[in-house]
């Protein structure tokens, strides 16, 4: 049977809805930008770790079967992270170049496709005052890129290099190959 564009777009999405994540991710499927794209997808992350919050992301998935020149092709991913580092690490002025690293790991570990990678990456280095002072310096990693993918198939992979970047970014412990991350009861 031969697929359409928009039934395999269809498919792909099905399969990002059965993915497992990490259990300090709680992924979350968001209304989509429709004006974009005859297709799309977008999808919220929190990133906690009991009682601590740790991030939060968005991913957003664009679909043109007819292609678009810009993109140089036609599907277009675009994501972002906001993670929350310790004040000593956003004054770090390597953070930018590690995080996009990161990102261009989690891409390649993933295995899939992709061009036209582009993005920034922002340190953020806050200190209260007055009556916030009690919170002393906050400091957080910011990544937001986009790139085009060469297989709408390939979508359930792009979301778990998200998913992948969101977890590093945060701090949380790599999980190795072939171990399952149990989710907690209840």
């Amino acid at each position: 049977m031969l697929m359409t564009p928009s039934t395999a777009f269809d498919q792909a999405v099905a399969r990002v809805r059965t993915l497992q994540v990490r259990p300090e991710l709680d992924l979350v499927e968001a209304p989509a930008p429709r004006r974009m794209a005859p297709d799309a997808l977008a999808l919220t992350i929190d990133a906690s770790d009991g009682d601590l919050d740790l991030g939060s992301g968005r991913f957003v998935v664009l679909h043109n079967p007819a292609g678009e020149p810009a993109w140089e092709g036609t599907i277009r991913l675009v994501l972002y992270v906001d993670a929350i580092v310790e004040a000593d690490l956003a004054g770090d002025p390597l953070l930018p170049e590690v995080g996009w690293t990161w990102l261009q790991e989690s891409l390649t570990d993933a295995g899939m496709s992709y061009w036209a990678l582009g993005g920034t990456v922002t340190r953020v280095q806050s200190e209260s005052y007055g009556a916030m002072a009690e919170r002393g310096m906050e400091g957080r990693l910011q990544v937001r890129a986009s790139w085009t993918g060469a297989e709408v198939a390939d979508l359930p992979d792009h979301v778990t290099a998200w998913t992948s970047l969101m977890a590093t970014a945060c701090g949380l412990e790599p999980v190795p190959d072939g171990v399952s991350v149990l989710r907690p009861r209840g």
